[in-house]
């Protein structure tokens, strides 16, 4: 007869933990293995059970409480008398492995995860910007799933060239001679610079030298293209004749970047792309014009700020713009360069474009993107971030009291919420100063009053605000609440309130945000 796993004199609950290879041998590990693979379920095991270890450990060290989930495991294994020491060790092992199950499957989800954009800003860098058109979805997952003719001429039966997909697209949509994209606007403006401008001097008004997100500007872009900048003008006020006045032998081009992320207000001057380009080519230098967010479409018929289109910029003598493609263009994460063909063959030609091209599905879906814009009587209701920005406040409004009482029961009387009017912006640094009428969910805590009352013994006692029962929460703590559910509610905290701008709540994502309400329905009941 065998002698018993764990001698019944024994009682120090680390005995109680199975070996790795009792454990592995375990049904429930042969399940894991078949769907994880034996390697991944080892290593995953052999840390839950370390942990496990030094849990008990540090237990039989400190005093009950210090830790709660250490000290529940410890109890299990030392509270069983001799004769039911191999059911204690069965428990702990179905403990162990429940929690090496939890853990791979949480490995096994995608760390990218959907969210709900209740922020208000519709391009939000943070959460990926422009959403994609459903031809730019179907065009890129064609491209994700099969071979395609990437860099083949179907016709000559040849090698090919990419930027072919869309060159004559954006050349028909901006007027320009030719085109190029590489993968963000940073990357076309640091091409540009580098085949046209290295070693050389770059005219750049104080006014434009921009930072964008992630402390990213463009003087540093300038230096790692090896151009040199030469700031002229002023902050304020910069004149042509600023420009003349620098102008050599050294300089290699003349440059304007678009302040698309703020706005510089009252007594100022800036010089403007028709009279640059004329100095420009009085001396046979290239003007290169950086939009930032770039559009190919005038915004004022979606009731918007005029913003300068590519078009207008090209018409108006511009040798070389870039732009992004993910941004007002509504598309997906590019750079996009049009101007004279010349110049966009010797880009084309640096070897520093490799490092900076597209793949197939970013091709794929910039394709299906600009085609859109072909159709101007549908690209507004076809394009996701134009139909945003075009949503009206009366059905947002009417969208936010459809959803009031669903919110006030998923939240249990446990904070006021209402609905008022707010203002959404563009995001991404565009138009800066640009807001859109909107209508928002707004949620305000219960918090404890300062003012104190007595109860019968005389201690005195903080008095709830609104409810006498309600338990308190920070905006914090609110929005907190919010970002744990699935998928993840994003909104934004101001003035001491949690809020939910409807503006980006489209009718695929309302369903889910009605979901993620009765979630936390639950952790509230619970």
């Amino acid at each position: 007869m065998n002698a018993p796993l764990i001698s019944p004199i024994e009682s120090d609950p680390r005995r109680h933990l199975a070996s790795i290879d009792e454990l592995i041998q375990m049904p429930v590990a042969h399940e894991l293995i078949a769907e994880y693979g034996r390697s991944r379920v080892l290593k995953v095991l052999k840390t839950v059970l370390q942990e496990k270890r030094e849990e008990i450990e540090l237990t039989l060290k400190t005093s009950p409480g210090e830790s709660s989930s250490s000290q529940a495991l410890a109890k299990v294994a030392s509270s069983a008398t001799p004769p039911s020491t191999v059911n204690t060790r069965l428990k702990v092992s179905q403990v162990i492995m429940l929690e090496c199950s939890k853990r791979l499957l949480a490995l096994e989800q995608s760390h990218l995860k959907e969210v709900i954009n209740l922020t208000g800003t519709v391009l939000h860098t943070n959460f990926g910007r422009a959403l994609y058109a459903q031809t730019a979805i179907d065009a890129a997952c064609l491209a994700m799933r099969s071979s395609v003719n990437l860099e083949y001429d179907l016709a000559k039966g040849q090698r090919g060239e990419r930027d072919d997909h869309v060159e004559s697209l954006l050349c028909e949509l901006t007027g320009a001679q030719a085109a190029t994209v590489v993968n963000n606007n940073a990357a076309a403006v640091l091409l540009c610079l580098s085949t046209l401008a290295t070693r050389k001097e770059v005219l750049l008004s104080r006014g434009e030298l921009v930072e964008i997100g992630g402390a990213f500007r463009i003087p540093d872009v300038m230096k790692r293209a090896g151009a040199i900048l030469r700031e002229v003008g002023t902050t304020n006020r910069t004149h042509l004749r600023d420009f003349k006045e620098q102008i050599n032998p050294k300089v290699g081009a003349l440059m304007k970047v678009h302040t698309s992320n703020y706005a510089i207000q009252g007594f100022t001057a800036e010089v403007s792309v028709q009279d640059l380009s004329e100095e420009a080519h009085a001396h046979s230098l290239p003007l290169i014009v950086d939009l930032g967010s770039g559009t190919l479409m005038d915004l004022n018929v979606l009731g918007l700020a005029h913003e300068p289109t590519v078009a207008e910029v090209i018409g108006q003598g511009a040798d070389v713009v870039t732009f992004s493609g993910d941004k007002l263009l509504g598309g997906p994460q590019c750079g996009i360069i049009v101007g004279e063909k010349s110049l966009i063959e010797r880009m084309r030609k640096n070897p520093l474009r490799r490092a900076l091209r597209l793949d197939k599905v970013m091709i794929a879906a910039l394709e299906a993107t600009l085609k859109l814009y072909l159709n101007p009587e549908r690209v507004e209701h076809d394009l996701p971030t134009l139909r945003l920005f075009k949503r009206q406040a009366s059905a947002i409004e009417a969208q936010a009291h459809r959803l009031l009482p669903l919110v006030q029961q998923a939240l249990m009387e446990k904070a006021i919420v209402s609905v008022e009017p707010c203002a959404s912006q563009i995001g991404s640094g565009a138009l800066p100063v640009q807001t859109m009428p909107s209508f928002a969910l707004v949620i305000k805590p219960l918090k404890q009053s300062k003012s104190k009352k007595s109860n019968k013994s005389g201690q005195p006692v903080a008095k709830t605000q609104h409810l006498p029962n309600a338990m308190t929460q920070s905006e914090h703590g609110l929005e907190k609440l919010f970002r744990s559910v699935h998928p993840p509610v994003l909104g934004r905290v101001q003035k001491g309130q949690l809020v939910l701008d409807l503006r980006c709540l489209e009718e695929r994502q309302e369903s889910l945000f009605c979901a993620a309400m009765s979630q936390l329905n639950l952790s509230f009941s619970t």
